[in-house]
Formats: C-alpha cells, sequence, structure tokens
C-alpha cells in the first residue's frame, strides 16, 4: 500500500481527518474568495476591503500549519534516505523510530512554544519549564491580554458573547489576537499527534520511515510499464 493511503483505523484518527482535510479546503476556498474581490473592486471600482490583506494572511498562516500536520500524515516530508538504504531492514526501521522520537520531542517543544506564545493573549496560564512542561503558572490580573486586538479585521456581532469574559465587558473594535493565534498550539498539537501516529505505524511494521515515498522513481516505472504494453 502506498505511503499516501495510510489511513487511521480508530474514530480520533477519522475525526482529525476531516477536520484537516475539511479546514484545508475551506481556508484555500476563502482566500481564493478574499483575493478575487479584492482584485475586482480595486481595479473595476478603485477601492477594495481594508481588512482582505490581513485576514489572507492569517489564512495562508492557518493553511500552513494544517499543512505541517497533514505532511506527517501523507509521509510528504522530505528526506534522503541513501544511508539508510546501506542497512539491513531491521537497523532501518531501528534508526526510523530513533529519528520519530527525536521528531516526538521536537513537537513537544513546539506545542510547548506555540502554548505559552498564545495564552498570552487567552488570559490563559503558559507552562512552566525550561524546555519541557512542567506545570502551569500562577495567573495574575495583570497578566490578562485578551484585549489585544488584531490591526484591520472588524470584529463581527455575533462574538460579542465572549466581551465579558476575555475582555471585561469592553467592546472589541477588531477581532482579539487569540482567535487567528489558536492556530498555533493547535496546529502544533495535530503535528504532535501525527508524528505519535507516525511512529506506531512504524513501529507495528505498517511504516518504514517518516519520509516521502519514492515517487518520482515509481512514476518512472510506471510510464516504463505503460510503454512495454503499447
Amino acid at each position: 500500500m502506498s505511503a499516501h493511503h495510510h489511513v487511521s483505523d480508530s474514530v480520533l484518527g477519522r475525526v482529525v481527518n476531516e477536520i484537516e482535510e475539511t479546514a484545508i479546503a475551506v481556508i484555500l476556498g476563502l482566500m481564493t474568495i478574499i483575493t478575487f474581490v479584492n482584485v475586482v473592486l480595486r481595479y473595476g471600482f478603485n477601492t477594495g476591503i481594508i481588512w482582505g490583506l490581513e485576514a489572507t494572511t492569517f489564512l495562508f498562516a492557518w493553511l500552513v500549519l494544517f499543512g505541517v500536520s497533514y505532511a506527517v500524515k501523507v509521509t510528504a516530508n522530505l528526506g534522503v534516505d541513501a544511508l539508510l538504504n546501506l542497512f539491513s531492514a531491521p537497523v532501518r526501521r531501528l534508526l526510523a523510530l530513533v529519528a520519530a522520537a527525536i521528531f516526538i520531542a521536537y513537537g513537544v517543544l513546539l506545542l510547548k512554544g506555540a502554548w505559552d506564545y498564545w495564552a498570552n493573549f487567552a488570559n490563559l496560564p503558559q507552562t512552566t519549564g525550561r524546555w519541557f512542561p512542567t506545570g502551569l503558572e500562577e495567573m495574575k490580573r495583570t497578566s490578562y491580554r485578551g484585549w489585544y486586538e488584531v490591526v484591520d479585521i472588524p470584529f463581527p456581532g455575533w462574538l460579542r458573547w465572549i466581551e465579558p469574559i476575555m475582555n471585561d465587558g469592553e467592546a472589541y473594535e477588531k477581532i482579539p489576537r487569540f482567535i487567528p493565534y489558536f492556530i498555533l498550539p493547535f496546529g502544533m498539537a495535530l503535528l504532535l499527534f501525527r508524528v505519535v501516529q507516525a511512529t506506531w505505524r512504524i513501529a507495528t511494521g505498517r511504516a518504514e520511515n517518516l519520509i516521502v515515498s519514492h515517487e518520482a522513481e515509481d512514476a518512472v516505472e510506471d510510464v516504463a510499464h505503460m510503454n512495454r504494453e503499447s
């Protein structure tokens, strides 16, 4: 089975699949619509959506961070396996597990940093510990940063219910930063989940490594096979 067709049998895996694929499709659609409308308005009516550029920038960031975890899912990570191929299959598997363990540790570091950065804007405590989380810091009222807003994107009326929770009842003019920045811890959590999932595939013998399969070689072989048949 191709590496691109590994599908998790768990309910959680299927839910994460749906979240990633739906989010990527929606984000691409929104970016296309906003950009197209802005171009039409600019060149056709000499105006534009003021918040369009900022919204597209945030959407692109969301797309990239969703794409990071999705790339691990479909083993689209680039890597060099020339040295690995010199070893026997058991040794290759052991080295792949070591690489996966390092990747998991790196994912934990990324998740900690992402949470600590986002927590500043979400009125939530950062983690303690220099490298790995050891607990949560004690929050003080002066630590709250939920009132920080973005530059241009206006605050929608249907979100007014969050003002008493995040901004002491004060009205927002622009959307608070904790909303677009939420992709940081969420994206890193998805990445860590995908890395653990990929590690399990290696440990159970359903995958050989974390990097992309030899698609170019497979494509050449497919073309050669078709030519032989014709």
